[in-house]
C-alpha cells in the first residue's frame, strides 16, 4: 500500500500583497515516486501565512477519499496551529490565550473541516535549506503568486 505524502509552501511579496500556495501531493512505496499531483494557486491580497494555510487546506481537500497522510510544512505556524493551538481555540470559541479573535479564523475552520475527514501527520522541514520536495513546493507557490503581482 502506497504512503502518500503533501509538501506544501506559501509565498508573499510583500506581507501582505499578492500570494500564491503550492502543493505536492505523492504516492510513494519505499521511497519511490508512484504517482504525483502538482496544485498551485493564488491571491491578489494576501498573507504569507493565509497562504500557508491554503497550501494545507488544498492538500486535503486535493483528496477525493478518506486518505492516511504525512503533510510536511515548512510553517511553524501552520503546524503548531494545528497540532497545538486549535483543540484550546476551538474551546475558547476560537479565541487565543489572550481572549483576542483568532487570526485567520476562516481559513483555520476551512483547515479544521478538511482534516477531519483524514488521519494525518504533520511535520515540519526548514525553508529554504535544500529539501527538494519543500523547494518545489516553493516554486509552485510563486508560480501560484505570478499572475497577482503587478506587472513593471
Amino acid at each position: 500500500m502506497p504512503k502518500i505524502f503533501a509538501y506544501t509552501d506559501g509565498a508573499c511579496s510583500g506581507n501582505p500583497g499578492p500570494g500564491g500556495w503550492g502543493v505536492i501531493l505523492q504516492a510513494k512505496e519505499n521511497s519511490i515516486v508512484l504517482k504525483e499531483l502538482e496544485l498551485y494557486g493564488g491571491e491578489k491580497e494576501t498573507t504569507n501565512n493565509r497562504m500557508e494555510l491554503m497550501a494545507a487546506i488544498s492538500s486535503l481537500e486535493g483528496l477525493e477519499k478518506s486518505t492516511k497522510l504525512t503533510i510536511i510544512t515548512d510553517s511553524n505556524y501552520v503546524k503548531g496551529g494545528v497540532t497545538e493551538w486549535i483543540k484550546n481555540w476551538k474551546k475558547n470559541n476560537w479565541k487565543t490565550a489572550n481572549k483576542k479573535d483568532v487570526k485567520n479564523i476562516d481559513l483555520w475552520k476551512r483547515l479544521d473541516q478538511a482534516r477531519s475527514k483524514h488521519e494525518v501527520i504533520w511535520k515540519w522541514v526548514k525553508g529554504h535549506a535544500g529539501h527538494l520536495e519543500n523547494e518545489r513546493a516553493d516554486a509552485l507557490a510563486r508560480k501560484g503568486m505570478e499572475p497577482f503581482k503587478k506587472k513593471t
